[in-house]
């Protein structure tokens, strides 16, 4: 595990060129991790296949990644060779190469099947009156203060609640959720503290521990909630009794994909909810006009997650000799594909760093594409869709009273904290 040596990314004097040439993940400063989108936009312009000391590529373009995304046989999401350097034989190594995301087929095929149920339009349309009730409530207690931490307060509260009942978790047992989930998906940044390993590490065997004893539990009590998914994967698994045995789950896959769905629906949801306040707030006419033109939230939440993707960086591994991006590539080369920037290339997006909440076609790439689009990207938007349209027909304007702290992750794009005034 690499120390994490800040440099000026920005290669001072040398203009964009010379900020693209100087790009390396690996050493990052606290000025990209910001604002990243600059770097981006000299990588698009001057070097969009970009290579790094250590004989990766970094993708920027819109098409490019794209074309990564529709060949899943050139391109593997498998990350058995690429997490052993950093995770070891560890519990971090473990989970992240058991969930759905770093699998390929079959394994990929047969997990995201049983889990599938729980996304269809006609499940989250049961799940809808109960995110409503949740963010009423939360946004009772935010109008009771006046004032609230837009994560803590409120966008975090909604996808662990949401994972929590889908997961079947009781309430008073939700507490240590988000960290576990901040940790475990701490350690997939492009470098690795000794610290972040240990945190990782733990988070899993606690998060194991605790998910081994809720699923004794389930199968000892007939009874749940058919909205309930982890009684669907306990009775899909070696555990259970409903399915065949070509698809049942191991008992690993079934802890580590429970893991992977609150990991994957805190972040994402988290995130989508922060960053479209902040877009908001930086820019108050939209605000205005959002709240103005209710029936524009759909458009609106698109183009939040183009502006502030959730999710800035994928990864996948040449399975063959191929070529991207009119560049030559061996096989087993490792690509990072950049999704902060293919969001906002001009080629695909006119005026890509304007908001503009009635932006048609908004074909972003926030949830991937391909057999790996994020399984609970309805879900997401639903929650953020809820949540949003809610904050703003009930307020008439929201300001920040505090300095905001960004999460400080390369990776996942998001804010730690963000103090505002609700009026």
């Amino acid at each position: 595990m690499a120390a994490n040596i800040a440099i000026r990314t920005s290669a001072a004097g040398t203009g964009d060129r010379g900020l693209a040439a100087a790009f390396d993940l690996k050493r990052l400063d606290r000025v990209f991790l910001d604002d990243p989108y600059p770097t981006y936009r000299a990588l698009r312009e001057h070097d969009p296949v970009h290579p790094m000391p250590d004989g990766s590529y970094f993708l920027t373009r819109y098409d490019d990644l794209v074309e990564v995304y529709r060949d899943a046989k050139t391109w593997s999401s498998d990350k058995k060779i690429d997490f052993k350097p950093n995770f070891g034989d560890s519990l971090l190594y473990e989970h992240h190469t058991t969930s759905l995301v770093f699998n390929d087929p079959p394994v990929h095929t047969r997990v995201r099947k049983l889990l599938g149920p729980t996304f269809t339009p006609r499940a989250l349309m049961a799940l809808q009156p109960r995110i409503e009730t949740l963010v009423d409530r939360l946004l009772d207690a935010a109008a009771a203060r006046g004032s609230i931490d837009v994560i803590d307060d409120f966008a975090a509260a909604i996808p662990v609640q949401l994972i929590g009942d889908l997961l079947g978790i009781p309430d008073d047992e939700r507490g240590p959720l988000r960290s576990w989930s901040l940790a475990i998906l701490g350690a997939l940044e492009p470098v690795l503290s000794k610290e972040q390993f240990d945190i990782g590490v733990r988070a899993v065997a606690e998060f194991k521990a605790y998910l081994r004893d809720l699923v004794a539990r389930r199968t000892r009590d007939s009874a749940h909630d058919e909205r309930e998914i982890l009684s669907t994967l306990v009775a899909a698994s070696e555990l259970g009794d409903a399915a065949g045995s070509r698809d049942r789950l191991s008992e690993l896959e079934l802890l580590h994909n429970c893991i992977f769905l609150l990991n994957a629906g805190h972040e994402t949801t988290t995130n989508l909810i922060g960053n479209s306040v902040h877009l908001l707030v930086e820019n108050p006419d939209a605000w205005r006009d959002l709240a103005t033109h209710p029936e524009l939230i759909g458009s609106a939440a698109e183009e939040f997650l183009r502006m502030e993707s959730s999710n800035q960086l994928g990864n996948r591994r040449a399975t063959c000799d191929t070529k991207i991006g009119g560049r030559k590539l061996p096989a087993n080369t490792y690509v990072h594909l950049g999704i902060g920037a293919a969001n906002r290339d001009p080629a695909q997006f006119p005026d890509p760093d304007r908001l503009d909440i009635r932006r048609h076609p908004n074909r972003h790439l926030a949830f991937g594409s391909g057999i790996h689009t994020c399984a609970g990207n309805s879900l997401a938007r639903m929650e953020g869709q809820v949540a949003l349209h809610k904050l703003v027909t009930r307020f008439k304007s929201i300001e920040r009273v505090g300095e905001f702290v960004r999460g400080g992750r390369a990776r996942f794009r998001g804010f730690r904290h963000y103090p505002v005034a609700l009026r």
